[in-house]
């Protein structure tokens, strides 16, 4: 394979790292080439590195097109990788004549990689957006990254995130640290505590924050110094700001630094304090010498901070929250040490060179793969998946992951948009296409040009919530097929319907056009039945989520402690929801929290799957009760939800999907039934009890609890029940790998 990276060639900091890194290694593996449209410091450095590097440097990037394409044409291309304005501009003049993939690495927000440089922004910024949106495929450095081209409307499906990586196994040499901050200028002394930044002396990464805060921080801590990396157009103003602040003699400007394992290793605390990265290599370079670490809250820092555990994050800006931990970790060596031991820790484990490697070379196999099936299917070649998504409801984004898992497990380069209310939700957390639920030109054209509808999960065909959802999906089925689709209803469930003209309606769309049925519990079986409905084969399966994977021990563990909870502790999880009648009944609900304390010695746990209404519910009833009691309300994950429930002894759940996770661990259920599909699913799982919520009272709820608590069987026995349905819940993906064939 040959791989050609285009860039401007004046990089610095991160990106010159990442791509003389990644270059250096990929040539171990690969033919990776690069071409630099200007001859300095890093064309020069990519020679001494030993990677192949031709520099084209007539400053005019329509001069540069003709030996560029002389160059490319001395041999095969198999993809054409592009970092920055220029190299994205050339990327794209290029793209048609090469007819292979184009891909860009994004090191951090394009929109400010031009802050306090008018003229700059107006030609290079405006150039690089328009190159962008032209790309093929698209590399976020870190999560956030991505998460910024997405909200752009990028699309979300053909973008990739990498992460730095650092090279942990080769020997570092370094100048003795006294010697080495002599040699920058910095005058320091035994016991001095010295922090580092190293970033261009530019607006964006905000040093004069750094400066104020290092005025606060050095009252409380006179041993702090400060040594900055890094050369630029602020150099001045900052020097004069040092100044007025008096803090002139603990600030040393040292330019460019060449010798960064040195510069690491005289340091006591690593720092920055930008507006906007990516995903930083100066904070996980510091990682090697095991240095305490703090950063502002931007970019792919949250990816490798974990605040209060392995370091501190502070908001861009906040010059006294950051003065506030220069002072703590100032006079504290032994949290230094173990925040910079822990964060070592963490770095090796996930931000190795070598894995970064391996993941660029899994993406370059994957875009050839997908660009080539691309060219030669067509038009008429993805996926539509319709539902209840987007609303906020966590059950519900376990049914939508559960369904793209089973399509990219059948095949993984099928294009998936999502019918959903909140679209940047769905394209953040699942990283496919999605188009608002009542778009309804943009659903038909996304419909024209798929072979695939999915009705997916949940009880869509029903009006007991609302007429008009019943016919929206019912037309959504209808389109979908008269535009040439093959649909499949996905898990689902079906009922109530009342109405005589829409159960014929029900009865004549699903007849007509509907390929496959699979259903997520036998009374809806018998409602489909009921209907009439008899040409699509409704095959009985189970609901999706119950094949959700649980998120790791560790993981549960840590937001466990972070909300107060010991693992060791004897809970009962309530899981509510506002519903109609549910003011008349939460004082009942209290007196079952109280009872269930008095009785049996549990405290109980409020967990919301849908934020607002089930947090509202949850405070109508933690409020009458006396006594401790905890609202979870910030888990958004439903594989964190699964594991943070195997340490609940009991639930009770007006929420479905509350009793879906709580069954992947055998615990005892107690059911509220406001929806027939409550107590279908219980009858359908083997055990629970269930209580109706017009018929709580606070004996009923608490007997109730108490036969749960008393049912015999252990858990391993009540798992079995789960792992039958699991087994059915095979069912649906099967029905779909025969669509797709």
């Amino acid at each position: 394979m040959r791989v050609v990276h285009l860039i401007g060639g004046g990089d610095t900091g991160g990106a010159k790292t990442h791509v003389l890194g990644l270059l250096q290694e990929l040539n171990k593996h690969i033919e990776a080439n690069l071409v630099c449209f200007r001859r300095g410091e890093f064309s020069e450095d990519a020679e001494k590195m030993g990677i192949p590097v031709h520099a084209i440097d007539s400053g005019n990037p329509f001069s540069d097109l003709g030996p560029l394409k002389k160059l490319l044409a001395q041999g095969k291309v198999d993809v054409l990788h592009c970092h920055g304005a220029r190299g994205n501009l050339m990327g794209v003049l290029l793209k048609k004549r090469l007819g292979v993939p184009v891909v860009t690495t994004i090191h951090s927000d394009y929109r400010l990689d031009y802050l306090g440089r008018f003229m700059a922004r107006l030609v290079y910024g405006t150039t690089n957006a328009w190159a962008l949106r032209k790309m093929d495929y698209y590399i976020g450095v870190a999560g956030p990254v991505t998460d910024a081209l997405i909200q752009r409307d990028f699309p979300a499906e053909r973008i990739y995130t990498i992460y730095n990586g650092i090279d942990f196994q080769s020997p570092v040499r370094c100048v003795p640290r006294g010697e080495f901050l002599r040699s920058l200028g910095l005058d320091c002394q035994e016991g001095d505590v010295v922090v580092g930044i190293v970033a261009r002396l530019t607006p964006v990464k905000d040093h004069a924050t750094l400066l104020r805060a290092m005025k606060l921080a050095s009252e409380k801590c006179p041993r702090l110094k400060l040594v900055c990396a890094g050369d630029g157009e602020d150099e001045r103003k900052l020097r004069e700001l040092a100044r007025s602040l008096g803090i002139e003699n603990r600030v040393c400007f040292a330019g460019w630094v060449k010798d960064m394992p040195s510069f690491y290793n005289a340091l006591d605390i690593n720092l920055l304090s930008s507006l906007s990265e990516g995903f930083p290599y100066a904070l996980v370079e510091g990682t090697r010498f095991r240095l305490a670490t703090l950063s502002t809250r931007v970019g792919g820092v949250p990816t490798i901070i974990d605040h209060g555990v392995n370091g501190y994050m502070f908001e861009p800006g906040d010059f006294q929250q950051l003065a506030g931990y220069l002072a703590s970790l100032g006079n504290d060596p032994a949290l230094r040490r173990q925040l910079g031991d822990r964060l070592y820790e963490k770095a090796e484990r996930e931000f190795s060179l070598s894995h970064m490697v391996d993941y660029q070379l899994e993406i370059y196999r994957d875009v050839q793969r997908r660009f080539a099936r691309e060219k030669s299917q067509g038009k008429r070649r993805g996926a539509v998946i319709c539902g209840a998504y987007g609303h906020g409801n966590i059950g519900d984004d376990a049914i939508l992951r559960s369904i793209i898992r089973s399509v990219k497990g059948l095949d993984k380069d099928l294009p998936i948009t999502v019918l959903a209310k909140n679209t940047d939700s769905v394209k953040k957390r699942h990283r496919v296409g999605s188009i608002y639920t009542l778009n309804i030109p943009g659903m038909l054209r996304a419909l024209a040009s798929s072979r695939l509808y999915i009705n997916g999960g949940g009880t869509l065909i029903q009006n007991a919530t609302s007429q008009r959802s019943l016919w929206y999906y019912l037309f959504t089925l209808w389109a979908a097929k008269r535009l040439g689709n093959r649909v499949d209803m996905y898990g689902c469930g079906i009922g109530p319907v009342k109405g005589r003209f829409n159960k014929f309606l029900v009865r004549r769309v699903l007849n007509s056009s509907v390929d496959t049925i699979t259903l997520r519990e036998e009374d809806s079986l018998r409602e489909l039945e009921g209907f009439g409905v008899t040409r699509p084969t409704a095959l009985l399966s189970s609901d999706p989520a119950l094949v959700l994977p649980p998120a790791p021990e560790e993981e549960a563990l840590a937001y466990l402690e972070a909300h107060g909870l010991s693992p060791k502790g004897d809970y009962i999880c309530f899981m509510l929801r506002s519903w109609q009648g549910f003011t008349g009944k939460a004082p009942a609900f209290a007196q079952c929290a109280r009872h269930a304390s008095q009785a049996h010695g549990l405290t109980p746990v409020f967990l919301s799957l849908n934020r607002g209404p089930d947090t509202a519910a949850a405070q109508k009833v933690a409020a009458a009760i006396e006594g401790p009691c905890i609202v979870l309300d910030d888990l958004e994950e439903p594989e964190l939800i699964i594991t943070v429930l195997r340490y609940m002894r009991i639930v009770v759940s007006m929420r479905l999907h509350g009793l879906i996770f709580s069954s992947l661990s055998g615990l005892p259920m107690v059911g509220v039934s406001y929806d027939p599909k409550i107590s279908s699913f219980l009858r359908y799982l083997g055990y629970g009890q269930c209580i109706s919520l017009e018929d709580v009272t606070p004996g009923n709820l608490a007997a109730a609890v108490d036969s749960a608590l008393a049912a015999p069987g252990s858990r391993e026995e009540r798992m079995a029940h789960t792992q039958r349905l699991k087994d059915l819940q095979q069912e649906n993906a099967e029905a779909l790998r025969r669509l797709l064939d």
